[in-house]
């Protein structure tokens, strides 16, 4: 038969011969490292990627990640203790311990995890790097985007009560959605403040020391 083994070869030296390919193919992974193993193109990487119809990148990736988290909060939190902690201020309290919790726990982490880089999300953290203080920077950090948060949906009830003259009237409730959207909006824009104030701080740094 076309795929049968050829019977004429003697026993011996098959086996002689499998067991020598083997060998050195043990070898070759032994002894594998960057300088000796040969370059890969991306092309020819590529065709071992799983390929997916949408393709989201980094950036893309680590900010729907904190919308969804952010979201699940006000499902689970806000939405959760609003029916047995009926005083905003202590929603509003209860609500920031949870998120800079989240933050530091689940959300920071997560970001790690999902950088190609070390390092590479770093940028959409507030506090990156693993401290225990941190836990404790999250949530005075939380406090201070749930109050913006805040402020901003008081802001639009206020105009939508002056538009359509109904005093007192809640036009826009707390949704997870829109709320997790507002939060990730803050928080970047905290963070973005944070960086341009660090680099206009190293770059004051730099000319003081060339003068």
């Amino acid at each position: 038969m076309a795929f049968g083994r050829n019977k004429n070869i003697p026993k011996e030296e098959r086996a002689e011969d499998y067991y020598k390919l083997h060998t050195q193919a043990i070898q070759d992974l032994i002894t594998a490292s960057p300088e000796n193993s040969p370059e890969v193109s991306e092309e020819e990487l590529r065709k071992y990627q799983s390929h997916r119809a949408i393709r989201l990148s980094e950036t893309m990736k680590a900010l729907l990640l904190k919308f969804w988290l952010y979201g699940a909060c006000c499902f689970f939190f806000l939405w959760g203790i609003g029916y047995y902690v009926r005083n905003t201020l202590d929603q509003l309290v209860i609500m920031a311990f949870a998120m800079g919790i989240v933050n530091d726990l689940l959300v920071n982490p997560m970001l790690r995890y999902i950088a190609r880089v070390k390092g590479g999300n770093d940028r959409f953290m507030m506090y990156p790097k693993k401290k225990y203080v941190n836990l404790f920077l999250n949530i005075l950090h939380s406090m201070l985007v749930i109050f913006l948060v805040f402020l901003l949906y008081s802001g639009i009830n206020l105009f939508l009560n002056a538009v359509y003259q109904t005093p007192d009237a809640v036009h826009l409730g707390v949704g997870p959605i829109l709320f997790g959207l507002f939060y990730l909006i803050f928080d970047l824009l905290l963070i973005k403040m944070k960086h341009t104030f660090l680099k206009i701080l190293d770059d004051a740094k730099q000319q003081a020391h060339s003068r």
